[in-house]
C-alpha cells in the first residue's frame, strides 16, 4: 500500500497539487445553490407558477360564484386548496430541468464523478423551497377570496403541517417524475398521467386533514392524525424509493 502511494507521488508531474474529491454535503450544497442562483436571477419559475395559481384563483371565483351555503365552501376548501397545490406543482416540476436540458448542462453533471441521488435530492430540494414560496403567497389570497366570508375552525393554523408535509411529497416524487418524462414526447401530459394517479393516496390523506383543520369542530382531531400520519409514511417510502431508482433513471 505504501509502495502504490509512493509511486502515484512520483507519477504526479512535479509542481502539481492532488485535488480532493468534495464531499456529499459539498456536493449537494454546489448543486442546489446554482439552482436557486438560477430561479433567483431569472425568477422564469417563480412567476409562472405565481401567475397561474392566481388564475386559478379567479376560476374558482368563477365556478362558486352562485354558491349561497357557506357550509359547502369550508367543506370543499381543502379538496379546492389542493387542487390549487397540484396544478400549479405541475407547471414548475415541467420546468424543474428546462435550463438543464436546453443548455446542455444536465450532461455536464452525469460527466462528474458524483452519487447520482445528490442531485436527486438538490433538485427536490429547490422544487420544495418554490412550491413553499408560492403557496406562502397562494394560501392567503385563497383565504381572502374564499374564507373571509366564512368562519374557519379554531384549529386553522395547523394548516400548515399537512401542506408543508404534502409538499415534501409533491416535490419528492414530481422529481423523479419530471427526469423521466424529460426526453419524452410531449412531457407536460406525460408527467401529468404519470404524477396524479402516483400522488392520489398522499393526495386523499392531505386533503382529508386539510379539511378537518378549516372545519373544525369535535372529533375533527380523530381524522386530522391518522391522515397525517398517513400522508407522512407515504413521503417516506415514496422519497427513500425515489432515492434508490434516480442513479437508474437518470442514466438511462
Amino acid at each position: 500500500m505504501a509502495r502504490a502511494k509512493k509511486a502515484a507521488a512520483a507519477a504526479r508531474p512535479a509542481g502539481s497539487v492532488a485535488l480532493a474529491r468534495p464531499s456529499t454535503f459539498q456536493q449537494y450544497k454546489t448543486l442546489l445553490r446554482k439552482d436557486l442562483e438560477q430561479e433567483f436571477r431569472t425568477k422564469e419559475m417563480l412567476t409562472s407558477m405565481g401567475i397561474y395559481a392566481l388564475l386559478v384563483l379567479v376560476v374558482y371565483g368563477a365556478a362558486l360564484a352562485q354558491t349561497t351555503s357557506t357550509l359547502d365552501v369550508l367543506q370543499m376548501s381543502g379538496g379546492l386548496l389542493w387542487a390549487l397545490v397540484v396544478f400549479t406543482s405541475l407547471l414548475g416540476l415541467n420546468r424543474s430541468f428546462s435550463h438543464e436540458k436546453e443548455q446542455g448542462c444536465l450532461e455536464g453533471i452525469l460527466l462528474v464523478p458524483l452519487d447520482r441521488s445528490v442531485i436527486f435530492l438538490a433538485k427536490a430540494t429547490s422544487n420544495l423551497l418554490f412550491l413553499l414560496v408560492v403557496e406562502v403567497i397562494a394560501v392567503p389570497l385563497f383565504y381572502f377570496f374564499f374564507l373571509t366570508t366564512t368562519t374557519p375552525g379554531e384549529s386553522f393554523w395547523l394548516l400548515v403541517v399537512p401542506l408543508f408535509v404534502g409538499t415534501v411529497g409533491v416535490a419528492g416524487i414530481g422529481t423523479l417524475l419530471s427526469t423521466i418524462t424529460i426526453n419524452t414526447r410531449g412531457k407536460d401530459v406525460m408527467l401529468a398521467v404519470l404524477f396524479i394517479p402516483l400522488i392520489f393516496p398522499l393526495l386523499w390523506a392531505c386533503v382529508s386533514a386539510t379539511t378537518a383543520v378549516v372545519v373544525g369542530g369535535e372529533g375533527y382531531m380523530d381524522v386530522f392524525f391518522p391522515s397525517l400520519l398517513l400522508a407522512g409514511g407515504y413521503d417516506v417510502i415514496m422519497i427513500l424509493l425515489s432515492w434508490v431508482l434516480y442513479d437508474f433513471v437518470i442514466s438511462a
